[in-house]
C-alpha cells in the first residue's frame, strides 16, 4: 500500500512527554498540577548565560557556525574537563551538539552500522533504545537489580557478548531513572571489558554535577576510546537552549564532523555563545544554589515516600529522580499515574517508559522543582493514598 510511514518511524512513544501533555491540558482547564513528570530544572539559566545570549542578539549578525561548534565553547568545555576532572582533553575532540539527543544520534551513526548490537541496562532512559531502533541498530537491554545496585557489570557484558556478539555498551552515571552512580572501580571495569572485547563504550554523563552519594568520575579517565556525552540541560539549567556536547575518540572526530555538516549544518549561534558563560564563576554560584535545592528535595522524598507507602526506592545517588515502587497500590503504573494526575494533581512518569518488563510496578518522580512543590506533592499523595 503506498504512502505509509516508514518502519523505522514505528518507535515507542516517550511516555514522559505524553504525561507532560496531559498535565499541561489539566492546567489549561484550570487545575493545579505539581509537575514531577519530566527532568527539567525548575531554575532558569544562570544570569551570565542570559546576558551572553542578549549580547549575542544585540550584536546583530547571527549565522552558521562550524559544524563541530564555535572554538571558544569547545575550549571552555576542554577547560571544564581540566578543572573538574584533571583531564587534558583537546578542544579538537569536542563536538557541540543539539543537546545530548543530538549527540546520541551522531554517536550512534558514527560508531554503529545497521544490525549491530548495543548493550544497555534496564531500567533505563527510553530514548536510547528508540533512537537506536529508528537507526536500525539493536538495543540489547540487560535486566539489572538490587544485587548490582541496578548497574551493569563486566560479567553481564561477557555473557551477553558470548550469546551473540555485541558492538557497544551504553550506560548513564548517574542513571535515569534509577539514580545509580557507578563507583570509579565499577566504571573502570566496564570500560576495560569494552576495550578488551573491542566494543565502543558510550558514557552518558549528563547528570554530572548532580551527585549526592558516591564519587563522580568520567569514563574519559579510563580509555581514550570512550565516547562521552554531556549537556547544558540538567546541571546548567538550560533545557530549552538545546545545547550539549560530546568528547570523541580521535578516530571518530572526522566522521562526526561529516555527519554534523550534512544533518544539522551547525547548532544555533545564540546558544553556543551563551553556553560559554555557563562556566563563568558567577554561574557556578547560582548552579550550586540550585543543586542545594535538589538535595533538600531529595531528602524530603526519601523521607516521605516510604512513609506514604512507596516502600521500595532505587538508589537515588544522583540526577534528580526517585524511581519508586507502586506495588502496594497498583500493578498498573500507567493507570496509577493517570489517576494520580486527575485525582491528586501530581504528574509523574510511569515505569514502562524505562522498563517494559517490570515497569508496571514503578513510577518516576522528578524532584527538579522547588522545595515548596515537592512538599506539596508529598502532602497531596499522602492525602490521596491514606
Amino acid at each position: 500500500m503506498p504512502f505509509q510511514p516508514s518502519n523505522r518511524s514505528r518507535v515507542e512513544p516517550f511516555i514522559a512527554m505524553e504525561v507532560l501533555a496531559a498535565a499541561v491540558e489539566r492546567e489549561r482547564q484550570g487545575h493545579r498540577v505539581v509537575r514531577m513528570e519530566v527532568g527539567q530544572p525548575g531554575a532558569p539559566a544562570p544570569k551570565p548565560v542570559v546576558a551572553a545570549a542578549q549580547a549575542a542578539i544585540a550584536s546583530g549578525r547571527l549565522g552558521y557556525t562550524e559544524a563541530m561548534g564555535i572554538r571558544p565553547l569547545r575550549e571552555a568545555i576542554a577547560g571544564h574537563y581540566a578543572g573538574a576532572y584533571g583531564l587534558d582533553v583537546s578542544p579538537d575532540r569536542i563536538a557541540v551538539t543539539a543537546g545530548s539527543s543530538g549527540a546520541f544520534s551522531l554517536a550512534f551513526l558514527a560508531a554503529f552500522d545497521v544490525g549491530q548490537r548495543v548493550a544497555m541496562p534496564t531500567p533505563g532512559y527510553p530514548a536510547y533504545r528508540n533512537l537506536l531502533g529508528a537507526l536500525g541498530i539493536e538495543a540489547v537491554e540487560i535486566e539489572t537489580g538490587a544485587d548490582t545496585r541496578w548497574a551493569l557489570t563486566p560479567d553481564m557484558i561477557r555473557r551477553a557478548h558470548a550469546q551473540k556478539p555485541l558492538h557497544g555498551i551504553l550506560i548513564a552515571s548517574p542513571a535515569n531513572p534509577t539514580g545509580t552512580m557507578y563507583s570509579p572501580e565499577a566504571l573502570k571495569a566496564l570500560v576495560e571489558v569494552a576495550d578488551e572485547l573491542g566494543l565502543w563504550f558510550i558514557s552518558d554523563e549528563i547528570y554530572h554535577g548532580l551527585v549526592f552519594a558516591g564519587e563522580q568520575r568520567s569514563a574519559l579517565e579510563f580509555s581514550p576510546r570512550a565516547i562521552v556525552v554531556n549537556s547544558f540541560s540538567k546541571y546548567y539549567c538550560m533545557t530549552g537552549w538545546r545545547i550539549g556536547w560530546m568528547v570523541l575518540p580521535e578516530m571518530l572526530v572526522r566522521p562526526v564532523d561529516r555527519l554534523a555538516q550534512n544533518l544539522y549544518l551547525s547548532n544555533n549561534e545564540i546558544s553556543q555563545r551563551a553556553a560559554v558563560a555557563a562556566f563563568d564563576p558567577a554561574s557556578a554560584v547560582e548552579l550550586d544554589a540550585t543543586r542545594a535545592v535538589y538535595a533538600a528535595n531529595r531528602a524530603v522524598l526519601i523521607d516521605r515516600l516510604p512513609r506514604i507507602g512507596f516502600d521500595e526506592l532505587l538508589p537515588v545517588d544522583g540526577a534528580f529522580y526517585v524511581y519508586a515502587s507502586v506495588k502496594r497500590f497498583s500493578n498498573d503504573s500507567l493507570e496509577f499515574a493517570r489517576r494520580m494526575l486527575v485525582e491528586a494533581g501530581v504528574a509523574a512518569t510511569p515505569g514502562p517508559d524505562f522498563d517494559a518488563a517490570r515497569g508496571h510496578g514503578f513510577i518516576r518522580f522528578s524532584f527538579a522543582g522547588t522545595e515548596t512543590d515537592i512538599v506539596e506533592a508529598a502532602d497531596r499523595l499522602q492525602a490521596w493514598l491514606k
